[in-house]
Formats: C-alpha cells, structure tokens, sequence
C-alpha cells in the first residue's frame, strides 16, 4: 500500500477552520490526523491524511469553504509522499483512556 498524503491547512481564526475542517472531512475520503491546533496569533492548523488525490481535494474544499465564510485562509498545501521521518511532527489522536472502575 502506498504511503497516504499529507495535508496542512492554517487559518487565522477558530471557527474559519471548523467550516474548512468539516468541508474537508465531507469533501474526501481523509481522515483528521490528530486534533486541530491553536498556534497562537489567532493562527489554526489542522492536519488530514488519505490518498493524493483526496487529500489535494479535501485541502482545496476546505480552503474554498473557509474563505467563502471569511476566515484568512493563511495556507494550505498537500505533501504527496513524505519521508518516514515526518511522522515525528505529524499529531497523532490522544491514546483512549480506559474506563476507571
């Protein structure tokens, strides 16, 4: 199986990233690589993972959707096949807690 690609989309402002977030996971078959981050300075990134081509639409349908709600969208950009060491710095969904009893 080939390695899925990478996408980054940052926004300045919270809510223009949920519409871009949830145009992207709507728009494509990606998955959301982690939670959303809040980077400071009213900046937002989120991260999705899929194939090529539905991670490229994904981004560009989540750009689209958050400038159309007018948020800056600050950049978006798809990284086709990254190298094994960019799992490093990609964000990774929080281990689930167990149950305490």
């Amino acid at each position: 199986m080939a390695k899925p690609a990478v996408g980054l989309i940052e926004i300045r402002g919270l809510a223009g990233l949920v519409v871009g977030v949830d145009a992207m996971l709507k728009s494509a078959n990606v998955e959301l690589a982690g939670p959303m981050k809040q980077i400071g300075n009213a900046l937002c990134n989120a991260v999705v993972t899929g194939d090529v081509a539905a991670v490229k639409a994904a981004i560009d349908s989540g750009a689209s959707a958050a400038a159309d709600a007018g948020a800056e969208v600050i950049s978006a950009h798809v990284i086709a096949r990254p190298d094994e060491s960019i799992e490093a710095v990609i964000p990774k969904a929080p281990a689930a807690r167990s149950a305490k009893k």
